[in-house]
């Protein structure tokens, strides 16, 4: 993409937000890239803590092995852990987090704690039955023969009720780049950039992308 003649973003505090088959995963480990900070990722930060026998992951590893779902105030308390690592001073792009409403107020005051706030929220929009081909052709591709059609709509179904409504409250704060999520990953990646640029925020690393 053409960058715009202005110095690079000292600094990018990111949250990346859509459905499942939206490609944000990949799509943030290019924005991240790009800008020279870290992906922050639940499902990653909870595998890094139960591999490593950390004290957080041995808490996270016996609430997974007894069939329940990780709480919000531990998941906050792994990505605070997470956040105050040297590597996410400068910047970092959240992503998976947060997932509701709650662990909303739960990065607001850790933020605010540290006389921070999020910069941008990227919301990639991808329709609905789109997101289902693209996560059935992904089973069919992986044989994951549990991942039926059923199965996926389930898991929007979430992502729907508990996760899209955040975007509403961050939308008030004037922080949402709604970003159109099909197309190729250089296409959404441009769009990305190209929204984040109008904002002043230029990757310290545009050829990363």
């Amino acid at each position: 993409m053409t960058v715009p003649d202005t110095a690079s973003t000292t600094h990018a505090r990111l949250l990346i937000v859509g459905p499942q088959g939206s490609g944000k995963g990949t799509q943030g480990i290019v924005v991240a890239d790009a800008f020279g900070i870290p992906q922050v990722a639940t499902g990653d930060i909870f595998r890094a803590n139960v591999s490593g026998g950390t004290p957080l992951g041995k808490r996270v590893q016996a609430i997974i092995e007894a069939g329940d779902l990780v709480p919000d105030e531990l998941t906050s308390e792994l990505v605070r852990d997470r956040l105050g690592q040297p590597d996410a001073a400068a910047g970092f792009l959240l992503d998976g987090y947060p997932r509701n409403r709650g662990q909303v107020a739960d990065l607001d005051a850790f933020l605010a704690g540290r006389g921070e706030a999020l910069d941008a929220v990227i919301e990639l929009a991808v329709p609905r039955a789109e997101s289902i081909a693209r996560l059935t052709q992904r089973a069919i591709e992986q044989g994951r023969t549990d991942d039926t059609e059923e199965v996926i709509s389930n898991r929007l179904a979430i992502y729907e009720r508990e996760t899209a409504p955040i975007l509403d409250g961050y939308r008030a704060r004037g922080l949402v780049v709604r970003i159109d999520g099909v197309g190729t990953l250089a296409q959404v990646t441009e769009r990305i950039f190209a929204a984040l640029a109008v904002r002043g925020m230029v990757p310290a690393h545009p050829g990363a992308a």
